[in-house]
């Protein structure tokens, strides 16, 4: 028997997008019911009690007969940063754009990019040493996946030169020297409290100090968007200060996808996952997890079991999700890490006590099967996991072809 998940209220708020503060709001009315974790007494919640309440507040979804897809009237081009190996450079090419240009600083990431894309420019090493002037007023979309670095403040309002030394300051400073018309910033969801929100305000600051009004920023969940994986993206758009373009996030589907659906033939792809290389859990996890059920984690276990497995982990109390957990057929992938057998985030094959392969951690991500990856295996999996998923890098594509048809329909466009 599958026991109920139970979360926090920081991974109650995290898996729904709402604020603690809004959590204990609708503890205090009676809407939501705290209960007590039986091994420490802390407070947690049932994950289908939380996301039941929160499906009464989600915004509009559209049907899957519907589309967010929109060609593009004229050719538009992107000039992609921090561009890792091609999940969000797909899902822009995908949506009609044409990429002119991609930085990435690791070696197998480039290798991958051009491989793939023999055609594309791929502008292999550090930022820093590029000077991407050449570009100016001649790139419709600068994109960037920017890790989130704390800035050193110097006055009331943050300005470029007080984000020196990060990598958004050099994310920042292509966008002054390319000049584009939208440009399209991506995190993790971690940037809405890092450093207590400064970080994020002072990335806005910033732009509106290079001539760029932000949009408001939006967490983006994969799930909307015919990905089969529950993982949350931050978007932060900027809008040249001056002009009249109107940018609306991608409309979230009705339709969520699950892990059968990334790896088996169905509506997602046309086939079933293709076999490739993999890594395998030691002997020792490999007997813990074999006693997990689908769907289950490490409270599925025997007590003393957990206590063997958890370590200290066991008594501080709080849901820890991901532990020893096994994926159904029947749900989203949890958001893929960066090595598929970690310790503490488990995403074991529902029938298999083993990790995904390279593959299908690549049919979570949504690449295509024809996405080669370079490296070692464990560089291979690095790359998928800290991918943008290409279908929601699509969606995205479309919002912002969207906006510049609209932009370039107008008669006097700036």
């Amino acid at each position: 028997m599958v026991m109920e998940e139970l979360l926090t209220l920081s991974e109650a708020a995290d898996l729904i997008g709402k604020s603690k503060e809004t959590l204990r709001r609708w503890d205090k009315e009676g809407k939501l019911t705290a209960v007590r974790e039986p091994m420490s007494n802390y407070r947690v919640y049932k994950r289908e009690q939380v996301q039941a309440l929160f499906a009464e507040f989600l915004s509009p979804k559209i049907e899957e007969t519907v589309s967010n897809f929109v060609a593009p009237a004229n050719t538009y081009t992107v000039l992609e940063l921090f561009a890792g190996a091609g999940g969000l450079a797909i899902g822009m090419e995908k949506a009609g754009l044409k990429c002119v240009a991609l930085n990435e600083i690791d070696k197998w990431a480039c290798q991958t990019l051009r491989n793939n894309r023999p055609h594309w420019n791929v502008l292999e090493g550090d930022i820093k040493g590029f000077d991407f002037s050449e570009y100016h007023n001649k790139v419709d979309v600068v994109t960037g996946g920017f890790p989130c670095q704390a800035f050193s403040y110097a006055g009331k309002k943050l300005g470029l030169a007080d984000a020196r030394g990060t990598l958004f300051y050099e994310f920042a400073r292509a966008v002054q020297e390319v000049n584009p018309l939208i440009c399209i910033g991506e995190n993790v969801r971690g940037l809405l409290s890092h450093e207590n929100g400064k970080t994020l305000q002072g990335m806005i600051s910033i732009l509106d100090e290079i001539g760029y009004d932000v949009v408001p920023f939006r967490v983006l969940r994969a799930i909307d968007y015919k990905v089969p994986q529950k993982r949350e993206r931050l978007i932060l758009v900027g809008i040249r200060k001056g002009t009249n373009i109107h940018f609306e996030y991608p409309t979230p589907y009705k339709r969520i996808y699950t892990l059968a659906d990334a790896l088996k033939k169905g509506d997602l792809f046309d086939c079933d996952v293709p076999a490739s290389a993999g890594v395998k859990y030691p002997s020792s996890k490999k007997e813990v997890l074999d006693m997990i059920p689908p769907k289950g984690y490490w409270r599925d276990l025997p007590v003393e079991v957990q206590k063997q497995f958890m370590g200290a982990s066991f008594y501080l109390g709080g849901g820890k999700t991901g532990m020893a957990r096994r994926i159904g057929w029947d749900e989203p992938c949890l958001t893929l890490t960066c090595s598929p057998a970690q310790k503490q985030t488990e995403r074991c094959h529902p029938e298999e006590t083993r990790p995904f392969t390279v593959r299908e951690y690549a049919r979570i991500q949504t690449f295509p099967d024809d996405w080669a990856f370079e490296g070692s295996v464990a560089q291979q999996y690095k790359q998928i996991g800290n991918a943008v998923p290409v279908n929601l890098g699509r969606e995205v594509g479309y919002a912002i072809v969207k906006a510049l048809n609209q932009h370039y329909s107008l008669p006097n466009p700036t």
